[in-house]
């Protein structure tokens, strides 16, 4: 099973769930999230690709957001939450649990608000992302082999420590922080038909998706996700949130689960996206190649799988489409390698992360 479409007549049913998730993350979240964002993070580029237009037969462009500050739109909802926090949360600090670009965002955020800040991470985070996590002030907590050990690491220093824990997906204000790209791109594209976007735990599509349709209801989102360990994607075709095994991958920012207890992104994703496609690791190669070689950017695997699936034939797309590169995030030697044309293996990524 290669891709997930929802059963549409299933849809009027979950008319409650559809509700609930309107009522945690609404519209009107999101625009007070892009006023409260404004001084702090970048408005990102919205650019035309030329060779991706003509493969589609129709305008494609890429929202720029691996330009953010801190290299992903992880910075948006993590600055949200932070700004959220009243004075008592604030001097407790905060933790989060990351697969690298959470962690960054938030240890940047955190820092410029003055805020104690403790990342717990897997060992298969690579280890550019540690240390960029570490230049920026925060305490490292790196153990088990994936985000779900992680994730417990984190919960146990919120119970001892007293630190407010902010997720790095399933939480409110992420998903308003990142339904902030959503406006950006009606913006510059008001005529756009579909929207791809990245897809790990659902916070950056469910918001995104959120925004979109809650201007341009008929606008298609369609997620992407690697093959290897895509936790939402199995989720969605159990019909609840599932646990799969954290594998390595070049799309290592989409690794880790969507959480068993799951609160608000499992059922906006089922409720608000139209498609979720899944990658193979050659495919995701070549679209870190393509952006790299053709489009003159350098993007870390999870922001190449949008340009990715639309190469391999596997997007069904609607009028003027916009990709959202994510992240710029990569290893450089890793990068180095596969726009060389190196086919890289799996198990090779295990022994470089751990490295």
């Amino acid at each position: 099973m290669t891709s997930w479409i929802p059963d549409r007549s299933a849809r009027a049913e979950r008319g409650l769930v559809a509700s609930r998730a309107q009522a945690g993350v609404s519209l009107a979240d999101i625009v007070a999230a892009r006023r409260r964002l404004r001084p702090h993070v970048v408005e990102t580029p919205l650019a035309l690709s030329d060779s991706l237009t003509a493969l589609a037969g129709a305008p494609v462009w890429l929202k720029l957001e691996h330009r953010q500050r801190t290299g992903s739109f992880k910075l948006r909802g993590a600055t949200n939450a932070v700004l959220a926090l009243d004075k008592a949360e604030a001097a407790r600090g905060v933790v989060g649990v990351s697969t690298g670009n959470h962690g960054r965002g938030l240890a940047h955020a955190a820092r410029a608000a003055g805020l104690r800040c403790v990342i717990c991470l897997s060992r298969l985070v690579p280890a550019n992302k540690i240390e960029a996590i570490r230049a920026l002030g925060a305490e490292l907590r790196i153990v088990g082999e994936s985000q779900d050990a992680a994730q417990a690491e984190a919960e146990r220093l919120a119970k001892a420590e007293g630190l407010v824990m902010i997720p790095p997906f399933d939480h409110p204000a992420i998903i308003a922080g990142q339904g902030t790209i959503a406006l950006e791109i009606l913006d510059a594209a008001p005529m756009v038909g579909t929207v791809v976007v990245p897809v790990s735990g659902g916070g950056l599509i469910s918001g995104i998706a959120r925004g979109i349709k809650g201007i341009k209801p008929d606008a298609r989102v369609i997620g992407v996700s690697m093959a290897r360990g895509a936790a939402m994607h199995a989720s969605l075709a159990a019909g609840k949130p599932v646990q799969v095994e954290e594998l390595p991958t070049l799309a290592d920012s989409l690794g880790g689960g969507i959480g068993l207890d799951n609160r608000l992104t499992f059922a906006m994703v089922r409720e608000l996206v139209d498609e979720l496609v899944l990658l193979s690791e050659a495919e995701i190669a070549d679209g870190i190649r393509h952006a790299y070689w053709r489009e003159q950017e350098i993007v870390e695997g999870a922001a190449a799988v949008g340009i990715a699936a639309l190469k391999a034939g596997r997007l069904s797309l609607e009028g003027e489409t916009v990709i959202v590169l994510s992240g710029r995030n990569i290893d450089m030697a890793l990068h180095h390698r596969v726009i060389s044309g190196e086919d890289v293996e799996a198990a090779d990524l295990k022994t470089r992360e751990r490295s």
